[in-house]
């Protein structure tokens, strides 16, 4: 209690300009020490006009809503036109079409995306300008040091449906928060939002541990995988990132079904466990198949009684046992924020998925197109093998590999998760950041698969499998990239077909 108490203190006297950024405050928990405010914290203090190399981004745009919503002045740059930038304009927040120093114009901090390259020519004008320069997950860092009940979710999959799954859930209950998001949320049209409380809800990546530039009140783990080792090297060193992310938190809620997990949270004082085994804090039990996807019950061990307590029954409108965990870690979040169970069952019967989460593209009485985010092995076979429970006579997936170390590392994984599928389309892999050392190449996973073909386009890949669907057809576009794309390529063939 006089931890949070602290805490809550410390905030008040940052928002009130009292600190500088000389000064760190350190507050013992729990027999060690833990940051709060760091010393580039004071910066949005200092300044009031920002500008956003990248605004449009999907991680850009949340933050420049959030900043705008608080009085400051946001400018931005973008060199594609997307839904976020539609947004961003919308809202009145000026942006320039393409990169140039002039955009940088009266800025007093810049605020860049990984995505920017170092000889952006608005970057090389901010250093000759002495203008101070900052990436977004620092500024992410800080505005989460801004809010008093910050939740932040972490997990190698299932982050995005979990926080969209949160964030709808303190929409609809007048909770009003905050939030980043991974993907769009419907309920929002959008992958953030500005709240007016103290309440934000933040996806926490993992990746090259961008999320330990963030401050957690709560911090939700979902699970950990064998991923990003390109940068963690061992899984003891990707075990330890989500240690040390999670032990900033006052409370954790983890996926006691996992094993890393629960390596992870092993020093964590206040922490509550979700799950399918009945040994959990809460647990889904009495599992079926629902009309979308599965029903099961919520039971609640408790302390003081021997028998659980039986909570709620939910039904959900998205397949595949992996979105009952998601929809426990979701519930758990909210139902100790004092939400009830109704409720919060009530504001998920309506959720069909976050952007590129099992998101449906198009559907007739003949073919059904979904696009999903998976591009793990593990997320493979958790979509491909909630689509085979559905009732589609062949499903089809349009298979983006996502970077080459991935690929390479885990091929056997790649292709065994693939083979659920009656039919997988290869596309070229997506080599992202990375340069392809060892020649690896979608080839090597089509060796491994029976019916499988390569294919060297979007549009290529969109002709062929229009060409040969069937009626009860589902064709999957799935990967980490830009595979999206195809899914609206057939769309748009579909509908002009069908005018």
């Amino acid at each position: 209690m006089l931890y949070n108490i602290m805490k809550i203190y410390i905030k008040y006297l940052l928002k009130a300009h009292i600190f500088t950024a000389s000064y760190f405050c350190v507050l013992e928990r729990y027999g060690s020490f833990m940051k709060i405010f760091r010393p580039e914290d004071e910066i949005l203090n200092k300044v009031s006009h920002i500008h956003m190399i990248g605004i449009g981004g999907s991680g850009m745009c949340p933050l420049a809503e959030i900043l705008h919503s608080k009085g400051y002045s946001i400018t931005g740059s973008d060199n594609n036109e997307s839904d976020p930038l539609k947004r961003i304009i919308a809202l009145g927040i000026p942006v320039f079409m393409g990169h140039k120093k002039e955009n940088i114009k009266n800025a007093q901090l810049i605020v860049y995306s990984a995505a920017i390259s170092k000889d952006n020519p608005e970057l090389i004008a901010a250093k000759e300008q002495n203008i101070p320069t900052m990436e977004r997950s620092v500024l992410l860092g800080i505005i989460t040091r801004k809010f008093d009940n910050v939740i932040g979710v972490c997990g190698t999959h299932g982050k995005t449906t979990v926080t969209s799954m949160i964030t709808q859930i303190l929409c609809i209950n007048g909770k009003d928060p905050t939030a980043v998001i991974g993907g769009k949320l419907p309920l929002i049209n959008a992958n953030g939002r500005a709240g007016d409380s103290e309440n934000m809800v933040c996806e926490s990546c993992e990746f090259v541990e961008t999320f330990l530039k963030l401050s957690p009140d709560k911090a939700v783990l979902l699970n950990i995988d064998n991923d990003h080792l390109d940068y963690f090297k061992t899984m003891e060193n990707l075990v330890n990132a989500f240690k040390k992310f999670v032990e900033m938190a006052s409370l954790v809620f983890y996926n006691g079904d996992d094993k890393l997990s629960n390596t992870a949270v092993k020093n964590c004082k206040n922490k509550i466990s979700f799950g399918l085994n009945k040994d959990n804090d809460f647990y889904a039990d009495d599992i079926t198949n629902g009309l979308l996807g599965l029903k099961f019950k919520i039971y609640k061990n408790n302390a003081d009684t021997e028998k659980p307590e039986f909570l709620t029954e939910m039904e959900l409108s998205i397949p595949g046992k992996h979105n009952v965990y998601n929809a426990l870690a979701a519930f758990c979040v909210c139902f100790n924020m004092g939400i009830a169970p109704k409720d919060i069952v009530s504001a998920l019967d309506n959720f069909n998925g976050a952007g590129r989460r099992f998101e449906k593209i198009y559907s007739n009485n003949t073919l059904t197109i979904i696009d999903d985010y998976a591009h793990h092995p593990t997320e493979i076979a958790a979509t491909l093998k909630a689509a085979k429970s559905l009732p589609f006579k062949r499903v089809t997936v349009l298979f983006q590999p996502f970077t080459f170390s991935r690929t390479e590392l885990l091929l056997n994984d790649f292709i065994k998760s693939l083979s659920i599928a009656d039919r997988v389309v290869l596309t070229p892999i997506m080599g992202s950041r990375e340069i392809n050392k060892s020649g690896i190449s979608s080839d090597d996973i089509a060796k491994g698969l029976k019916n499988v073909k390569c294919v060297q386009s979007f549009n290529e890949a969109s002709e062929y499998l229009l060409s040969t669907a069937q009626k009860g057809d589902l064709i999957i576009t799935m990967g980490g990239g830009d595979i999206y794309k195809a899914a609206h390529i057939m769309r748009d063939t579909l509908n002009k077909i069908n005018e």
